[in-house]
Protein backbone atom coordinates (compact mmCIF):
# COMPACT_ATOMS: atom_id res chain seq x y z
CA UNK A 1 0.00 0.00 0.00
CA UNK A 2 1.37 3.43 -0.95
CA UNK A 3 0.87 6.27 1.50
CA UNK A 4 0.39 9.55 -0.33
CA UNK A 5 -1.84 12.57 -0.61
CA UNK A 6 -2.15 12.60 -4.36
CA UNK A 7 -0.61 11.16 -7.48
CA UNK A 8 -0.38 12.50 -11.02
CA UNK A 9 -2.44 9.58 -12.34
CA UNK A 10 -5.23 10.52 -9.90
CA UNK A 11 -5.50 13.93 -11.55
CA UNK A 12 -4.77 15.77 -8.29
CA UNK A 13 -1.23 17.00 -8.91
CA UNK A 14 -0.94 20.29 -10.76
CA UNK A 15 2.17 21.55 -12.52
CA UNK A 16 4.68 22.89 -10.02
CA UNK A 17 3.12 21.00 -7.10
CA UNK A 18 5.57 20.51 -4.21
CA UNK A 19 7.46 17.31 -3.54
CA UNK A 20 5.56 14.36 -2.16
CA UNK A 21 7.07 11.30 -0.50
CA UNK A 22 5.60 7.98 -1.55
CA UNK A 23 6.09 5.15 0.95
CA UNK A 24 5.23 1.51 0.47
CA UNK A 25 5.53 -1.04 3.26
CA UNK A 26 5.64 -4.71 2.44
CA UNK A 27 7.10 -7.97 3.70
CA UNK A 28 8.43 -11.20 2.34
CA UNK A 29 9.74 -14.47 3.74
CA UNK A 30 13.40 -15.37 3.68
CA UNK A 31 14.63 -18.79 2.58
CA UNK A 32 14.60 -19.79 6.25
CA UNK A 33 10.98 -18.66 6.62
CA UNK A 34 11.72 -15.49 8.63
CA UNK A 35 9.86 -12.28 7.88
CA UNK A 36 11.83 -9.57 6.09
CA UNK A 37 10.25 -6.13 6.18
CA UNK A 38 10.49 -3.97 3.07
CA UNK A 39 10.19 -0.23 2.70
CA UNK A 40 10.02 1.39 -0.74
CA UNK A 41 10.47 5.16 -0.82
CA UNK A 42 10.29 7.54 -3.75
CA UNK A 43 9.81 11.25 -4.17
CA UNK A 44 7.30 12.68 -6.59
CA UNK A 45 8.83 15.95 -7.80
CA UNK A 46 7.76 18.91 -9.88
CA UNK A 47 9.77 19.82 -12.96
CA UNK A 48 11.16 22.85 -11.11
CA UNK A 49 12.37 20.67 -8.22
CA UNK A 50 14.09 18.31 -10.67
CA UNK A 51 15.79 21.28 -12.37
CA UNK A 52 17.01 22.56 -8.99
CA UNK A 53 18.42 19.15 -8.08
CA UNK A 54 20.37 19.18 -11.34
CA UNK A 55 21.33 22.86 -11.08
CA UNK A 56 22.73 22.57 -7.55
CA UNK A 57 24.12 19.03 -8.16
CA UNK A 58 22.28 17.55 -5.19
CA UNK A 59 21.82 14.01 -6.53
CA UNK A 60 24.68 12.43 -4.56
CA UNK A 61 23.82 14.14 -1.26
CA UNK A 62 23.17 11.57 1.46
CA UNK A 63 19.83 12.09 3.18
CA UNK A 64 20.06 9.07 5.48
CA UNK A 65 22.83 6.66 6.39
CA UNK A 66 23.15 3.89 8.96
CA UNK A 67 26.15 1.73 9.91
CA UNK A 68 29.14 3.73 8.77
CA UNK A 69 32.23 1.73 7.81
CA UNK A 70 34.35 0.54 10.75
CA UNK A 71 37.83 1.93 11.30
CA UNK A 72 39.90 -1.08 10.17
CA UNK A 73 42.97 -1.72 8.06
CA UNK A 74 41.71 -2.76 4.59
CA UNK A 75 45.16 -4.22 3.80
CA UNK A 76 44.52 -7.22 6.06
CA UNK A 77 42.18 -10.05 5.19
CA UNK A 78 40.08 -9.59 8.34
CA UNK A 79 39.96 -5.81 7.80
CA UNK A 80 38.75 -6.30 4.24
CA UNK A 81 36.15 -8.82 5.45
CA UNK A 82 34.85 -6.38 8.06
CA UNK A 83 34.59 -3.63 5.44
CA UNK A 84 32.63 -5.92 3.10
CA UNK A 85 30.21 -6.93 5.88
CA UNK A 86 29.76 -3.30 6.95
CA UNK A 87 29.08 -2.29 3.35
CA UNK A 88 26.46 -5.04 2.97
CA UNK A 89 24.70 -3.93 6.18
CA UNK A 90 24.89 -0.22 5.41
CA UNK A 91 21.63 1.54 4.62
CA UNK A 92 22.08 4.76 2.72
CA UNK A 93 19.56 6.97 0.92
CA UNK A 94 20.74 9.72 -1.42
CA UNK A 95 18.73 12.35 -3.27
CA UNK A 96 19.08 10.22 -6.44
CA UNK A 97 17.70 7.22 -4.52
CA UNK A 98 14.71 9.28 -3.45
CA UNK A 99 14.16 10.54 -7.00
CA UNK A 100 14.48 7.07 -8.59
CA UNK A 101 13.00 5.06 -5.73
CA UNK A 102 14.79 2.83 -3.22
CA UNK A 103 13.93 -0.41 -1.45
CA UNK A 104 15.20 -0.97 2.08
CA UNK A 105 14.92 -4.29 3.89
CA UNK A 106 15.18 -5.07 7.60
CA UNK A 107 14.67 -8.13 9.78
CA UNK A 108 13.13 -6.11 12.62
CA UNK A 109 9.88 -4.12 12.30
CA UNK A 110 11.00 -1.59 14.92
CA UNK A 111 14.18 -0.89 12.97
CA UNK A 112 12.12 -0.49 9.80
CA UNK A 113 9.78 1.98 11.48
CA UNK A 114 12.75 3.97 12.79
CA UNK A 115 14.31 4.07 9.31
CA UNK A 116 10.99 5.20 7.83
CA UNK A 117 10.68 8.02 10.37
CA UNK A 118 14.23 9.22 9.73
CA UNK A 119 13.70 9.15 5.96
CA UNK A 120 10.49 11.17 6.40
CA UNK A 121 12.38 13.77 8.44
CA UNK A 122 15.25 13.87 5.93
CA UNK A 123 12.79 14.25 3.03
CA UNK A 124 11.07 17.15 4.84
CA UNK A 125 14.42 18.89 5.39
CA UNK A 126 15.37 18.29 1.75
CA UNK A 127 12.00 19.66 0.62
CA UNK A 128 12.71 22.83 2.63
CA UNK A 129 16.12 23.11 0.93
CA UNK A 130 14.51 22.72 -2.51
CA UNK A 131 11.96 25.38 -1.59
CA UNK A 132 14.77 27.75 -0.53
CA UNK A 133 16.73 26.99 -3.72
CA UNK A 134 13.70 27.94 -5.81
CA UNK A 135 13.75 31.44 -4.32
CA UNK A 136 17.41 32.35 -4.83
CA UNK A 137 17.71 35.27 -7.19
CA UNK A 138 14.17 36.41 -6.42
CA UNK A 139 11.98 37.21 -3.49
CA UNK A 140 9.35 35.39 -1.53
CA UNK A 141 6.41 36.93 0.29
CA UNK A 142 5.75 35.28 3.65
CA UNK A 143 2.32 35.84 5.19
CA UNK A 144 3.04 36.05 8.91
CA UNK A 145 -0.63 36.19 9.81
CA UNK A 146 -1.18 32.63 8.64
Amino acid sequence: MYLRCAHASDGFVVAGAPMKLLIRRDQRSSIMGKVIFQLDVRAELSDEERRNIDKYKLGKEVLYSKNAAPNVDPQTLTGLGKLLVAHALNISVTVNDLVNGKRIEAKDILEMLAVEEQIREAAQAFNAALHAAAHFGGEEVVDLAA
